[in-house]
């Protein structure tokens, strides 16, 4: 594997005093908004929620959100090249292969996920931009929506009204051709402000094809009233990304590509781009008691890809436009001795979707395919928090949800390559969901609380889950019936700031899971068998001396229940992409007011690669460790960091598919070995 000099960067870096003083201190209470969608104190919640603080990510080895969320109990990630999370997937208790439509990924409350099957963009939101990430986990249905089965993850971005008037610098060098360029500017009074930051990123990767080219830009102006504030949210980004696609093992052949050429590729034409825009407009205002808040936000996204499957290229050019309008408000009231906070509203959501297909670039202006779908959600919605006395809080809620679809396929057989095309006939689904939800929190002391919940969650399939190709390589559109989860948790948390313990026990049971299966009837995808998920989930954070500690473990069971599959029983079968045990430690060490060195330490368990429902196959993706540190310098206004990931240099991946006609055979994608990257910021005031 390539190596880095930064090695010796960091090394240097590391001969500095060695002082514990001016320790950060835990201040106040941490605010959320991601329970109720209306901000509210962390403490006391009935919802199974945790925090990752702005100081959390500042220190953090990692460099990019799902790295930083893999810290976490309960979550896991796959990436498929390791490059600036290009193509990172966040699985909230275990979904495997479907985790990306079942984790709700909000920045600021606005959905990131499409109607697409497309990763989220990750990249697009550089660290510097993050306040905190508010996690909720469990079905969240009820305020949230369709796809909010496992969970919700909440970025939340930083508000010009609380920073100082600056401009801020900052140039990052790593391996593999590494250059990220920031510029961060706030300018702030007492009642409004302007926030805006760019973001240019560049590397040649780790694997031979492996590019990556991002531009990006975020901005937040927002004004305070009497009654409240407005705040307007922008943003766009640029993003080309080369594929390298698998690596093929296959011993029967004596072919191993993981461990002969693990950075090569055999796709080197093969590409993808991406670009967007986003813009949101919210109002708070205060009447009273009362909370009014309103958010319309608008969101279009355009993608372009390139496969030449060994000379038999495709070329897909998708248009997806996105709006959204999501009234709401916060009631107080009491009845008798019980104080209420309920919240109503309503979500009406719009999208547009358009794909055209080609043989190339070239002749996308004479498409062989032309994809139109339309999809149109409104819910009302009604979540009642109830303080019964002042130990016990409880929540219940509930959420209807109307859903429609309409599709259809223009096939032009006289289009450049269009000869042995297909289209598919059009059609129409609409369909009515309902979620509920029902928890209890109870403080035993006031350092100790249980907490409980019931919910039940639902999800709609997307386009590209009912378009794509019969077993006969005819297109065609199949719509399935949605997706239903009911789930249950029971947890105990104690003490707060610095020093705190958090468990939690999990029961999932999943109806007409919607999965991707190339190889069944139909366009491939299907409403799999009953599954069931469980689990337990322990975090705890911790000071001695000037270390903070934390540690994190998952232990994760994902089983179908019943069914069958190519004739066989699945009943008790392992999910595949779902690993048993994953442990995750970290330290911080203030070695003195203005040096930080940290480290995070993560053990993942092997798992069933994809393609594996039947348990059938020998060869599972290996369990892997990895280690990671971050030593951090202040010098006035200067900040120097350095980074070194994957430290000892680990052979590793996270995703990996089995032949269905090969027991011997499987292609995965390998991630990089060790790499660094060293970085100088200036704070100009």
């Amino acid at each position: 594997m390539r190596q880095t000099p930064l090695a010796l960067a960091l090394g240097v870096a590391l001969a500095t005093s060695v002082h514990a003083e001016t320790l950060p201190v835990f201040v106040g209470e941490t605010i959320v908004v991601t329970p109720t969608r209306f901000p509210q104190a962390l403490s006391g919640q009935t919802a199974n929620t945790t925090v990752i603080t702005r100081q959390e990510i500042e220190n953090s080895p990692q460099a990019t959100l799902p790295e930083i969320l893999a810290q976490q109990a309960g979550i896991g990630m796959r990436d498929l090249y390791g490059n600036n999370a290009a193509a990172s997937t966040v699985d909230l208790r275990g979904f495997g292969a479907a985790a990306d439509q079942n984790t709700l990924i909000l920045l600021d409350g606005r959905r990131l996920n499409d109607i697409d099957l497309s990763a989220i963009d990750w990249s697009a939101l550089p660290l510097a931009a993050v306040e905190r990430i508010e996690i909720v986990r469990g079905g969240s249905s009820v305020l949230h929506g369709a796809g909010a089965v496992a969970g919700v993850v909440n970025i939340i971005t930083r508000s010009p009204l609380r920073q100082a008037d600056q401009a801020v610098g900052k140039l990052q060098l790593g391996s593999h051709n590494t250059r990220n360029y920031q510029l961060t500017g706030n300018l702030a009074g007492e009642t409004a402000g302007l926030r805006v930051t760019a973001d240019h990123y560049r590397s040649d990767g780790w694997r031979a094809n492996n590019e990556n080219r991002q531009n990006s830009a975020n901005g937040d102006a927002r004004w305070k009233h009497a009654l409240g504030e407005w705040v307007f949210k922008f943003g766009g980004t640029s993003q080309t990304t080369r594929l390298p696609g698998p690596r093929t093992v296959e011993p029967d052949a004596g072919l191993d590509e993981v461990a002969t050429d693990s950075e090569g590729t055999n796709t080197p034409l093969d590409w993808a781009k991406r670009k967007g825009y986003q813009a949101g407009l919210n109002g708070s205002f205060e009447f009273g008691r009362n909370d009014v808040l309103f958010a319309l936000d608008y969101r279009n996204k355009q993608q372009q890809a390139y496969f030449d499957f060994g000379g038999f290229p495709e070329y897909k050019d998708a248009d997806l436009d996105m709006w959204n309008f999501a009234p709401r408000a916060r009631l107080p009231f009491e009845t008798g001795s019980v104080a209420h906070s309920l919240v109503v509203g309503a979500d009406l959501q719009r999208w547009d979707y358009r794909l055209h297909t080609a043989n190339s670039p070239a002749n996308i202006g004479t498409p062989i395919n032309r994809v139109d779908a339309e999809q149109n959600s409104a819910a009302l919605y009604a979540h009642d928090e109830m303080q019964l006395n002042p130990a016990t809080r409880a929540a219940l809620g509930g959420r209807v949800e109307w859903f429609e679809i309409d599709a259809n396929d223009q096939y032009d057989p006289t289009a450049p390559g269009g000869l042995f095309g297909s289209g598919a006939l059009g059609g129409s689904q609409d369909e009515t969901e309902y979620a509920l939800e029902l928890g209890l929190n109870h403080r035993l002391a006031p350092q100790h609380a249980l907490f409980s919940r019931i919910a039940r969650s639902f999800r709609f399939a997307t386009v590209d889950e009912i378009y794509g190709f019969s077993p006969g390589f005819a297109h065609e559109f199949q719509f399935l019936k949605p997706q239903t989860s009911h789930d249950a948790q029971i947890g105990w948390e104690w003490g707060s700031g610095t020093r705190r313990l958090r468990s939690a026990a999990y029961y999932m049971r999943v109806k007409d899971e919607i999965h991707l299966d190339i190889y069944s009837v139909g366009v491939g995808n299907t409403n799999f068998a009953p599954l069931e998920r469980y689990g337990l989930e322990f975090d705890a954070h911790a000071r001695l001396g000037a270390v903070d500690w934390r540690a994190a473990y998952t232990l994760a069971y994902a089983e179908f229940t019943d069914g069958t599959l190519d004739g066989v029983a699945l009943h008790g079968k392992d999910v595949p992409l779902v690993p048993r045990h994953k442990l995750a430690l970290g330290a911080l060490w203030h070695v003195d007011g203005q040096t930080r060195l940290s480290a995070d330490v993560q053990y993942v368990s092997s798992q069933r690669m994809e393609n594996d429902e039947l348990n059938r196959f020998t060869q599972k993706i290996p369990g892997y460790t990895l280690v990671d540190v971050k030593l951090v310098r202040q010098i006035g206004n200067w900040q120097l960091a350095a980074a070194l990931n994957n430290l000892f240099d680990e052979d590793y991946y996270t995703y990996a598919v089995h032949s269905a006609s090969n027991a011997d055979r499987f292609n995965a994608y390998p991630l990089p070995g060790r790499s660094g990257w060293v970085s100088v910021e200036y704070a100009f005031e």
